[in-house]
């Protein structure tokens, strides 16, 4: 593997290239005619998915590790056949806390990946018909303890389950079925959506105008922003946006970034979504083709301007905008592997102390997993939702990665006494924080940047509310620049609504930036 090569986060290694036809998509790789050849009793996708709902009813995740092997190898099946495999030195166990400490590049796990690689290789090998058109090769993470190969037999799957050497595996490119849960009261939209972020005509009792002419939501007052940016506008502190791009047609998020009372900042985007089938998948690119990057990173950081566009929570921070997903579930293989590249890409930098994550999944991915860990024990304070901006049943508690103890989640309430959550967001035990975001009666939505124009857009759900926090985050770290991660976040837990009592669906309460920063 060549470690110079900087611009590529896998390494690539060849044990056996066979020509095959496939194309530029994400397809299942074994036919009709070799399934019916296979001595494996294939699990249909509609009882997987069953098992997967039932699993979410009953415990709130579903985990590919507790699963039998006969239902992973159906999964592969009936994907990509890629498997995603965990992996650690042979005789030690790579505990969480040291991913991202610990380079993957040593003599021993390097041997660890290549006794995995080669176990598979040499029982698919004999196993396998000849007619089993197959491409086996594999690629390895550069960064993370993880590698990637083809698998078709169920003996691989025996033998890696009883391997000191492996962590976890599980099929990369399933994707369950999310009509499942539509309520046949409320039909729902699931996976692809959130992706409307149009400029809207707001009303003047929806905002405040800010010098020189930003418009501040109507919810900054209540949350203590306003107040607080007599103390902190977040200069000097660098932010992680991971959602679905940036606009290049939004002004404020661009050539505009500094202007009005917005300057000496930096705002740069990076793209690292890919679109087509693994070995011939191609970087997408960083703009926003969905919208929700956008309203995301204008919550956080849009400037405090003179145009009449909304204003951030952190206007005078610094943004980098990570392209990671297509839209803001992230249920595909190349959406799972774009978030694991841009927690990558950020945990890196030195510069970018919050990371945010207006995104998420219903259950828990390994993989993805492993890129919060490698963020977080390089002291990125990872703020993730604890829903999206799309609705799911009402059954559905915190997702994936805010049930990480390694991210804070956050989730939106409605104004008034008492907590009541907002139309679109979720709730539970996870949760440390929350923001006020809807307008009781009206249901309004606070302020944001569209996709174009100086005309601000409305954002929901439990997304705004995590770019709120982070935003805040911002506004503390900038006005206590040598404090920690941990500091940072207990001044947040502190000065919040309901400390030193912690709620069962709430966490502590809403977030007081005013009190956060010193201002009372």
């Amino acid at each position: 593997m060549n470690n110079q090569n900087n611009n590529r986060i896998y390494g690539l290694i060849f044990i056996a290239l066979f020509v095959v036809s496939c194309s530029s998509e994400e397809q299942p790789s074994i036919s009709q005619t070799e399934l019916s050849e296979s001595k494996t009793e294939v699990i249909p996708s509609s009882e997987i998915d069953q098992i997967i709902l039932k699993s979410l009813q009953e415990s709130g995740d579903f985990v590919w590790g507790n699963q039998s092997n006969e239902l992973i190898l159906s999964a592969l099946i009936q994907s990509d056949s890629i498997l995603t495999i965990g992996y650690q030195a042979s005789g030690q166990q790579l505990t969480n806390a040291r991913i991202g400490l610990e380079s993957v590049q040593v003599p021993e796990m390097q041997e660890a990946a290549g006794k995995i690689i080669g176990m598979i290789s040499e029982i698919q090998s004999r196993n396998q018909g000849a007619n089993l058109r197959k491409i086996e090769e594999s690629l390895i993470h550069a960064d993370l303890p993880f590698l990637e190969l083809k698998v078709y037999d169920l003996e691989a799957l025996e033998t890696l389950k009883k391997m000191g050497e492996v962590r976890y595996f599980e099929p990369r490119g399933y994707e369950f079925d999310y009509s499942l849960l539509n309520d046949e009261q409320n039909a729902r939209l699931t996976s692809g959506s959130g992706c409307e972020n149009e400029p809207e005509s707001v009303p003047v009792a929806d905002y405040s105008v800010t010098s020189p002419n930003a418009k501040a939501s109507w919810n900054y007052v209540q949350m203590g922003i306003s107040q607080a940016w007599a103390q902190s506008t977040g200069a000097g502190i660098t932010v992680g946006v991971i959602d679905t791009g940036l606009s290049p047609d939004q002004p404020a998020l661009n050539g505009f970034f500094n202007s009005g009372e917005s300057s000496n900042r930096i705002v740069q985007r990076f793209g690292t979504y890919k679109t087509g089938y693994w070995w011939w998948k191609k970087y997408d690119g960083p703009n926003d083709q969905c919208g929700h990057g956008t309203a995301m990173a204008g919550v956080v950081a849009s400037p405090r301007n003179a145009v009449g566009n909304a204003v951030g929570v952190a206007y005078n921070s610094n943004l980098i905008s990570v392209r990671g997903t297509s839209d803001v579930i992230f249920d595909s293989g190349n959406e799972k592997d774009g978030v694991a590249e841009a927690l990558v890409l950020l945990g890196k930098r030195s510069d970018v102390k919050i990371i945010s994550m207006s995104i998420g999944d219903l259950f828990s991915n390994s993989k993805v997993a492993d890129a919060i860990r490698y963020a977080h024990n390089r002291g990125k304070l990872i703020f993730a939702a604890a829903g999206t901006s799309t609705t799911f049943t009402n059954w559905i508690g915190v997702i994936f990665p805010a049930t990480m103890s390694e991210t804070v989640a956050v989730t939106g309430v409605k104004e008034g006494n008492g907590y009541q959550r907002c139309d679109t967001c979720h709730s539970g035990a996870k949760v440390e924080f929350t923001v006020i975001m809807e307008r009781t009666g009206s249901n309004t939505k606070p302020l944001t940047t569209a996709l174009y124009s100086n005309d601000p857009s409305t954002v929901g759900g439990s997304s705004v509310a995590t770019a709120t926090a982070a935003g805040i985050a911002a506004l503390v770290w900038a006005k206590n620049p040598g404090w920690t991660r941990e500091q940072v976040v207990e001044k947040m837990r502190s000065t919040s609504d309901l400390f030193p009592s912690r709620n069962s669906e709430y966490g502590y309460g809403n977030l007081n930036a005013a009190a956060a920063v010193g201002f009372y």
